[in-house]
C-alpha cells in the first residue's frame, strides 16, 4: 500500500520529517472536532509509531497524503483493520481520511480513498470495506457516498463516552463490497 499514486497525491508512509503535521491532524480543533480526544505530542508519535508497523504487519494502514504538486502532506488516507469485538460491525477493514482545512473541498479524500479501495479489492482481495463518522459529519458522508459506499447502520461508538461527549457518540456506518466496487 505503500507509495500508492494518483493523479494529484502519494499516499506513502509516515516520516520522522512529517511529525509537525502528523501532530497538528491529531491536535488541531477544528480537524478533530468530530474526534473525542485530541494526541499529545508523545501519544501521537506513538500513533505515527502504530501506523507505519501496521503497514508492515496487514499491508495496510493510515498514510500520509502528500501532495504532488508540491510536496506537502496535507492529511491522512487510508485503510486499516478492526479487530475489537466492542464494534458491532468487527471484525472488518475500514476507510478513513482527515485533512487539513485548506485541503479540504479540492477533492483530496475522495481522490485517494478511490486509490485505497482499488487497493483493498484488487490487491488484498477484501470482501468489503466499510467506513464511520459521526452522524453529523456530512463532509464525511459525502464522500462516503461518491466512493459509491451506502449507509449500513448507525450505531453508538464504543469508545466514545456518551457522558462527555455525547454529540459524538452515534455514528454512521458505510459499506462497499469488491462486487459493487467493480460493478461501479
Amino acid at each position: 500500500m505503500d507509495g500508492l499514486a494518483t493523479e494529484r497525491l502519494i499516499l506513502r508512509r509516515w516520516r520522522e520529517a512529517d511529525q509537525p503535521i502528523f501532530h497538528r491532524l491529531n491536535a488541531d480543533p477544528t480537524i478533530m472536532r468530530f474526534f473525542d480526544k485530541r494526541l499529545p505530542r508523545a501519544e501521537a508519535d506513538a500513533a505515527m509509531d502504530r501506523w507505519n508497523a501496521g503497514l508492515d504487519e496487514n499491508r495496510m494502514s493510515f498514510l500520509a497524503a502528500e501532495r504532488r504538486t508540491d510536496g506537502a502532506v496535507i492529511g491522512t488516507i487510508g485503510l486499516s483493520p478492526i479487530v475489537e469485538d466492542a464494534y458491532p460491525f468487527a471484525p472488518a477493514v475500514q476507510i478513513g481520511w482527515r485533512l487539513v482545512p485548506e485541503a479540504e473541498g479540492f477533492g483530496y479524500a475522495t481522490e485517494g480513498a478511490r486509490a485505497c479501495l482499488a487497493y483493498g479489492f484488487e490487491r488484498l482481495d477484501l470482501a468489503e470495506i466499510v467506513a464511520q463518522c459521526v452522524v453529523e459529519n456530512r463532509a464525511s458522508e459525502a464522500v462516503m457516498l461518491r466512493l459509491g459506499m451506502r449507509l449500513r447502520d448507525t450505531f453508538d461508538h464504543p469508545k466514545v463516552s456518551a457522558e462527555t461527549h455525547p454529540e459524538l457518540r452515534r455514528h454512521s456506518l458505510y459499506a462497499i463490497t469488491a462486487e459493487a466496487w467493480r460493478g461501479a
